[in-house]
């Protein structure tokens, strides 16, 4: 932390989020991470945060920045679940168009959230920055999903059975730079 210019001690409240959350159930996990990042980073665009349009921050340099877009969110509150053994198989992040100002509204802007799949069959619940309860995708008709990725590849859509798409994640340059990122700050 002290690399990347941040305060220990959010890194310390982190550390002791997943050390005290390890053998708790997985809706406790779930809220615990979503409710820690969503109250610990203030929303930032890209070009404020990072002086760039468009940047994947690791989990480390946005506890370290204590800002970061959706993009940033969705990433810290997935490495976390990671950490507190959460399978990578029931986890993506997913792209969507959001409809800003709620499900009747024409205006739209791509955003991204965390979806936890509790089964294989079921259907995902979904972690946001924008709204601090997490609910499931159905009742989120103000998203809609363009495509989904974890460490195990690119799926066509955010359902659970939406097919694995060719080539793995080698398509998304910005995630293979943010593991790469994460790697050698310690994360898989």
């Amino acid at each position: 932390m002290r690399s990347l210019g941040g305060d220990e001690q959010i890194f310390n409240e982190w550390s002791n989020l997943i050390t005290s959350n390890i053998d708790a159930p997985i809706d406790v996990k779930l809220q615990k991470v979503n409710l820690f990042f969503n109250r610990k980073i203030i929303y930032t665009d890209d070009n404020e945060a990072w002086g760039q349009s468009d940047y994947w921050a690791t989990l480390l340099e946005s506890l370290a920045k204590k800002k970061g877009d959706c993009e940033d969110f969705v990433i810290a509150k997935y490495f976390s679940l990671r950490n507190l053994n959460i399978p990578d198989t029931q986890l993506r992040l997913v792209y969507v168009k959001a409809r800003i100002g709620g499900v009747n509204s024409s205006i739209t802007q791509a955003h991204m959230v965390l979806a936890y799949y509790p089964t294989a069959d079921a259907e995902p619940l979904i972690l946001d920055n924008l709204i601090s309860d997490i609910r499931p995708a159905s009742r989120r008709n103000d998203l809609a999903p363009i495509f989904s990725f974890n460490g195990q590849g690119i799926f066509a859509g955010a359902a659970s059975n939406a097919s694995l798409g060719p080539g793995g994640t080698s398509r998304l340059s910005r995630w293979q730079d943010l593991l790469e990122r994460a790697r050698k700050e310690g994360f898989e």
